[in-house]
């Protein structure tokens, strides 16, 4: 997956919210760290806000919770 397509369909998960949309943007999240590494999952949730609205950090593992 490009990291503009993750972002595209990371924003669509932001704008609806919820514990369903926390799921999916987790499973995004999940396959830009297996094509792009950490750091682009760190920039990810950075820009786009993830850690106010579904509470992932940088550097958090998403493994496992």
């Amino acid at each position: 997956m490009t990291l503009d397509k993750a972002k595209e369909l990371l924003a669509v998960q932001v704008s609806m919210g919820g514990g369903y949309n926390r799921n999916g943007a987790k499973l995004i999240l999940l396959e830009v760290q297996k094509d792009h590494g950490q750091s682009a999952v760190d920039r990810l949730i950075r820009e786009l806000g993830l850690e106010a609205k579904f509470g992932f950090k940088p550097g958090e593992s998403l493994f496992g919770g």
